[in-house]
């Protein structure tokens, strides 16, 4: 691949924004660059309203840019939107299947489309039932489906004319639990394979599951970008201590702050939150210290992407 739009990146995209008209003016992606290297699932994590459905928008053409460019496979989407599309595989938020057809037409017709002889789109179409597990669904209508299966079929129906990135806006949004564990073993199923995914989410479980690299977003800008691990780490902490208090307690912060260990003290708007490398011996300190103060309940948990975006914007993701 060219060096000018990221070397050896499938996806591509540089100085990104898009502006909606209206007053004022709402800026949802506020200059976004990101390399996706082939065969990685990368991931957009961040709250609703944060750009990423918008990004997804561009990239698959559905949306024009008000500048910037996004280049796919070598191809620029924004010039050539009709290329890009044989290049791209897109299952968005909402259930886009065709009602009036049978699960077995939805993905035939789409093989058609993009187009596979009679014979080569029957036998894609089987393959995929088989592979996707619908094969005994074949006969039915989007309406007879689960969630869990619907967004099955439009998985097999996004990668069926063989795209070399496949973009997944929410994959999992309104899925039940067993649900969406499924749905990440097939997106991992397709990694194997080879395809690049590209994916929305505002589930920090998902992103930490499933991405080999993500980039937190929050009003239309990468805050910042790297291996769910690395981003981990980078909270400076092995070990995180919820304390939820009674009331605030002026100098308990800084008491916490000088036991062995601790690396960071942050309030939060239930109480306190120690940051420490190592958690041996130190929660007896740190219930003894607090214990006087109005202590009501504490949590020991590990860092999560969700701590490492508290810290970048001072909020929850789930905002």
């Amino acid at each position: 691949m060219g060096t000018e739009n990221g070397h050896n990146a499938i996806v591509s995209i540089r100085g990104l924004r898009k502006t909606y008209d209206g007053k004022p003016p709402v800026r949802a992606v506020d200059g976004i660059d990101l390399d996706v290297h082939p065969g990685e699932i990368y991931g957009l994590l961040g709250p609703n309203g944060a750009g990423k459905t918008t990004t997804i928008s561009i990239c698959t053409t559905r949306a024009l840019p008000t500048a910037g460019s996004v280049v796919i496979d070598n191809i620029d989407v924004v010039k050539h939107p009709s290329a890009a599309r044989r290049s791209i595989g897109v299952v968005p938020q909402y259930n886009t299947l065709d009602r009036s057809c049978t699960i077995w037409e939805n993905i035939h017709f789409h093989c058609l489309f993009f187009g596979f002889s009679r014979a080569e789109a029957r036998a894609r179409t089987q393959q995929l039932l088989d592979q996707f597990h619908l094969a005994e669904k074949a006969n039915s209508y989007p309406a007879q489906l689960s969630g869990g299966l619907a967004q099955r079929v439009q998985i097999a129906r996004a990668i069926a004319h063989r795209p070399k990135v496949l973009f997944l806006d929410e994959p999992s949004a309104g899925l039940d639990p067993q649900s969406r564990i499924a749905m990440w073993e097939i997106v991992q199923g397709l990694h194997r394979e080879g395809i690049t995914v590209v994916l929305t989410t505002h589930y920090m479980e998902e992103a930490d599951e499933l991405c080999n690299r993500l980039a937190i977003v929050d009003h239309g800008r990468i805050l910042v970008e790297d291996t769910p691990a690395a981003l981990k780490n980078s909270v400076g902490a092995q070990t995180i201590y919820e304390l939820d208090l009674h009331e605030p307690v002026p100098d308990l912060q800084q008491k916490l702050g000088m036991l062995s260990g601790v690396t960071a003290v942050e309030d939060t708007p239930r109480g306190i939150r120690v940051l420490a490398r190592t958690c041996d011996g130190l929660i007896g300190d740190i219930v003894s210290t607090a214990q006087s103060s109005g202590l009501r309940d504490m949590r020991v948990t590990e860092p999560t992407l969700e701590t490492v975006f508290i810290r970048l914007t001072g909020r929850d993701l789930r905002e």
